[in-house]
């Protein structure tokens, strides 16, 4: 065969290489438009009751183009939320709503790490390998309380590197962006309200409804995201405490007629 052939074959080889290349891209793109909305809120109650709460919704091209594997990362996140003594109710076959409760900020940072960082994922037990599960994705909640008699200082951190989500070529250029992927919200509702804290590099700021007590961020993808909040408690202890420092006071003022280390004349 001639030379110049071979390097004609050559050259709508690679053309038709690079054709393929571009379709796959093109068609993943499509296909995963928009394809998880997952949002995250944790709702503070009072100092000893509250829950996270996750609402997962697949888009209609991600469960029409894989169903199965779509289903099996849904119960993937069920099992997750089972091992935290949490509930899952299927509002739809695309929609999923996960409520696990914590009783105090120790519980809430354990279990909300635990859920989306598994302690030794490889040590399932046999029959669940295989099965899909949770992106890997380094989130960190971190939580400081101190308690000032009656209330309760909490100020919460939470990071979230969405970076390893884009798709990248062989060059290291993004050929999906990871905002196609993934619609992520992360949300605080407290009953006093909150401050918003400047952590540095990253921050992202909230939007804030219901006059100050829920706040909603968006989280980017493909960006290392950081955010920070001050919130306040009542403290169930430090109130009962003056109730009961109140109600012995009344009961004395009632006998002797006078406060305690008062004289009467």
């Amino acid at each position: 065969m001639k030379p110049g052939l071979i390097n004609g074959f050559s050259v709508v080889g690679s053309v038709l290489s690079r054709l393929r290349v571009l379709g796959v891209v093109l068609l993943v793109s499509l296909l995963l438009s928009g394809c998880v909305k997952y949002d995250v809120l944790v709702n503070v109650l009072d100092e000893n009751h509250g829950a996270i709460v996750q609402q997962i919704r697949l888009g209609e091209q991600l469960r029409s183009f894989s169903n199965a594997q779509a289903t099996e990362w849904l119960k993937s996140i069920e099992r997750r939320a089972k091992e935290l003594h949490g509930k899952t109710t299927r509002r739809s076959q695309q929609t999923l709503v996960v409520t696990i409760p914590f009783s105090n900020g120790e519980e809430l940072t354990t279990k909300f790490n635990q859920f989306f960082n598994p302690v030794n994922p490889t040590a399932r037990k046999a029959k669940d390998r295989g099965t899909v599960d949770l992106p890997s994705l380094d989130s960190r909640l971190s939580l400081e309380q101190r308690r000032f008699f009656v209330v309760q200082r909490n100020q919460l951190n939470y990071e979230l590197d969405l970076r390893s989500l884009a798709v990248l070529s062989a060059k290291g250029s993004v050929i999906v962006s990871p905002g196609s992927l993934l619609d992520l919200q992360f949300s605080l509702q407290t009953p006093w309200g909150a401050n918003i804290l400047d952590v540095g590099d990253n921050t992202i700021t909230p939007q804030i409804d219901e006059d100050g007590h829920l706040l909603v961020w968006t989280l980017i993808p493909g960006q290392l995201n950081r955010l920070g909040v001050v919130y306040w408690i009542p403290s169930p202890l430090g109130i009962g405490t003056i109730v009961i420092v109140l109600f012995v006071l009344g009961g004395f003022v009632v006998k002797y007629k006078s406060f305690p280390g008062t004289v009467t004349v």
